[in-house]
């Protein structure tokens, strides 16, 4: 990149968020919801496209918005409007919008509009292909038809045309419900589209019976598209696995025996490192382990997990970046007054680690901080509601 990002914040001139509808989990384990809160739109997505340029997708007034920087977040281009039509977009907790941007300079988008009924809601997409200046029509890729739960949608490309989506979705439930019958959970289904997103496929259930709101994980390997997310083992046990879409097998990838009868509200992360190794970080209350960990794993290789983060001060909701050796583990912590957001680097492949480096705090609100890497520079994206947003530097000896 041009300029040198400065660890100082770099506030994203838009204008305030607006407060929205927070989505609260289903259980539909026998338990009442709680009422939702207003909460304000602060979840961002964030990416670096091959060009070094910072690219935000960011929700304010019912509206998703499209800006850029060329100088490490110290200024960014005037933000283009995706959504022709005031959506509720789920821009907080474990939902975000989701930005990529392809080698040729396609930019795509996904995003869960939340719907009145509780609980629903689909998957949107759009796109565009002349470098962020227009977008197209936002489209619906659940294909269902059913006002029902479609959420914590997913997005990943491979930067040659081949775009894949992956979501939470309650069709499979409903159904069977319908019949009388009894459905664990909800299931995972994707939509695939190898033109950039002019056009996908029809629906692919590549998962039943998983956690109804974890956030799902997306990555793209040597293997194509795989995806991560928290599965339900037995009556209620709640571990992760990934699947390769390209043959749907389902690997079960932690065995940490957390059982519990509702949801963790509590996804985990996936990055590829272009040499067939998979790296993992995900939170657990298990019985066999508990708090943040890592794995990689290669072929039938996998690390033993590796534990990160401070449990007492609350470490949760990780992000992992790779790219070669380079791994960049991001989470947040609470100190007791402020939100903390942490970060750990890799120079060897997750191999050994540096100390974990404090980036910063904020004093009310806060997203998770992103971890992002552009070419050989690691970068932590953090925005919070007082703060703004924040560009932080992941480099031995950077931090607090």
């Amino acid at each position: 990149m041009k300029t040198i990002m400065r660890q100082a914040a770099c506030t994203l001139l838009l204008a305030a968020p607006l407060m929205v509808q927070a989505q609260h989990h289903e259980t539909g384990l026998a338990q009442t919801a709680a009422q939702s809160r207003p909460k304000p739109a602060i979840a961002i997505g964030a990416t670096f496209d091959a060009r070094g340029r910072l690219w935000l997708a960011r929700v304010d007034k019912q509206h998703l918005f499209v800006t850029y920087s060329e100088d490490g977040g110290a200024h960014f281009s005037t933000p283009v409007q995706v959504t022709s039509a005031p959506e509720t977009i789920a821009a907080d907790g474990e939902n975000r919008p989701k930005i990529a941007v392809g080698t040729d300079g396609v930019v795509v988008l996904s995003w869960t509009q939340a719907l009145p009924q509780n609980y629903s809601g689909n998957i949107r997409f759009a796109r565009s292909v002349d470098g962020g200046l227009s977008f197209s029509a936002p489209i619906t890729l659940n294909d269902d038809g059913r006002v029902t739960s479609h959420r914590f949608d997913s997005l990943v490309i491979d930067g040659k045309g081949r775009v894949a989506v992956a979501w939470l979705d309650a069709r499979d439930r409903d159904a069977a419900r319908k019949k009388g019958g009894a459905f664990s959970g909800v299931s995972v289904y994707t939509a695939q589209s190898s033109d950039n997103g002019a056009r996908f496929e029809p629906n692919r259930r590549l998962a039943e019976h998983t956690c109804e709101c974890c956030r799902v994980a997306t990555t793209w390997s040597n293997d194509g598209p795989i995806v991560f997310w928290r599965n339900l083992y037995g009556a209620h046990t709640r571990d992760f696995a990934f699947a390769r879409l390209d043959d749907g097998m389902v690997h079960r990838a932690s065995n940490d025996d957390w059982r519990i009868d509702a949801c963790p509200h509590h996804g985990g992360a996936i990055a590829a490192d272009g040499k067939g190794a998979l790296h993992l970080v995900w939170f657990t209350n298990g019985k066999n382990r508990q708090g943040l960990f890592y794995k990689r794993i290669a072929g039938a290789n996998e690390s033993v997990p590796m534990a990160f983060g401070h449990a007492a001060a609350q470490a949760g909701h990780p992000g992992i970046a790779v790219a070669g050796d380079l791994v960049i583990l991001a989470w947040r912590e609470f100190d007791g007054s402020a939100y903390v957001a942490y970060a750990q680097r890799s120079d060897d492949g997750g191999t050994t680690w540096r100390a974990p480096i404090r980036l910063a705090e904020a004093a009310g609100i806060a997203d998770y901080p992103l971890p992002l890497i552009d070419g050989t520079r690691a970068w932590v994206v953090w925005n919070a509601a007082a703060e703004g947003l924040r560009v932080l530097p992941v480099e031995p000896g950077s931090g607090k």
